[in-house]
C-alpha cells in the first residue's frame, strides 16, 4: 500500500487500521469535480485489503458543498474542450462507501450540501458537532439531487428526505439526528469520533468484510436506483435553462430568483 502520496483535493493519513480521508479543497468551497472523486476511489481501493475504518471529513467550516458549480460553469465556456456531465463515478463511490469491506464514518463539521449530503449518506456511520447543517439545494437551480435521494432515503425515509428536497432550507443536526441521518452529535465532536474509534476497532477486519458483504445483498435498492438516478442527473444538467442559471449564480452570485 502506497500511503506516502499526496493528493491534490483530499488529504490521507493512515493511523495503523484506520484511514482518514479530509476533502480539500477550500479554496474551491470543498466542492466536488472529477479529480475529487478519481481520488478518493483510489485510496478506497487502497482501503480493501486491511483497513478496518475509513474516516471522512471535510474543514471545520465546510465539509463539503455538493457540486462544483465554478468548474462546471467553466466547462460550458470551453468550446473546444466542453464535457458531458458524467454521475456514474460519483454513484460508484458512494457505493464503495456503503458496500466497501471497511466501516465508513462521516465527521461532519460546518456546512454539508447537495453531493455532500450524497457522501454522508452513504457512509455507515455519521457523526457530526452540534453547529453541523445539511441541505438539499439542488432544486433552487431546477436541479435535483437525483444520485444523492437513493442513498438518503435509505437513511430517513422517503418522506423526509422528498421534504428536505423540497424545502431546500438547512436543518440542524438536532432535526438530522431526529430524521435518522446523523447517529450522533456532540458541541466537541472530535471526542465522540475518539469514543466511536475506540469501540470500532476492537471488530476484526474479516468479521467486517464477512457483514458488509451480507448486509449489501440484503439491501439492493442502491444497485437497483442506479440507472435511474443517473438518467435523471444527466437530464436535469444537460437542460441549458438549468446550466444558465448556474452560470448566472457562479458569474453574479445571483439566486435564479433574484433579479428577475
Amino acid at each position: 500500500m502506497d500511503i506516502t502520496r499526496t493528493y491534490e483535493t483530499i488529504r490521507v493519513r493512515f493511523d495503523s487500521d484506520v484511514c482518514f480521508i479530509q476533502i480539500h479543497r477550500p479554496e474551491e468551497n470543498n466542492t466536488i469535480n472529477d479529480c475529487l472523486i478519481d481520488e478518493f476511489t483510489k485510496v478506497l481501493a487502497l482501503c480493501e485489503e486491511s483497513i478496518k475504518i475509513v474516516v471522512l471529513e471535510g474543514s471545520p467550516e465546510v465539509f463539503c458543498f455538493g457540486a462544483d458549480f465554478k468548474g462546471i460553469q467553466k466547462n460550458l465556456t470551453n468550446v473546444e474542450k466542453h464535457e458531458e456531465q458524467n454521475p456514474e463515478p460519483l454513484y460508484n463511490l458512494w457505493l464503495k462507501l456503503a458496500f466497501g469491506p471497511y466501516i465508513t464514518i462521516a465527521h461532519v463539521r460546518g456546512k454539508a450540501n447537495a453531493g455532500g449530503v450524497g457522501f454522508v449518506a452513504a457512509c455507515d456511520v455519521v457523526l457530526c458537532e452540534e453547529k453541523a447543517v445539511f441541505s438539499l439545494s439542488e432544486l433552487l437551480f431546477g436541479l435535483m439531487p437525483a444520485c444523492v435521494l437513493p442513498f438518503l432515503i435509505r437513511r430517513m425515509g422517503f418522506s423526509k428526505a422528498n421534504y428536505m428536497t423540497l424545502m431546500t432550507q438547512p436543518i440542524s443536526a438536532k432535526q438530522a439526528h431526529d430524521w435518522g441521518l446523523v447517529d450522533a452529535y456532540e458541541e466537541k465532536s472530535e471526542n465522540l469520533l475518539r469514543k466511536h474509534l475506540l469501540r470500532l476497532r476492537r471488530l476484526s477486519k474479516t468479521g467486517i468484510s464477512r457483514y458488509k458483504r451480507y448486509m449489501s445483498t440484503l439491501d439492493e435498492v442502491l444497485v437497483k436506483s442506479k440507472s435511474k438516478a443517473l438518467e435523471a442527473n444527466i437530464e436535469v444538467f444537460s437542460d441549458q435553462n438549468n446550466m444558465e442559471k448556474i452560470a448566472q449564480y457562479v458569474l453574479t452570485g445571483q439566486f435564479p430568483w433574484e433579479g428577475n
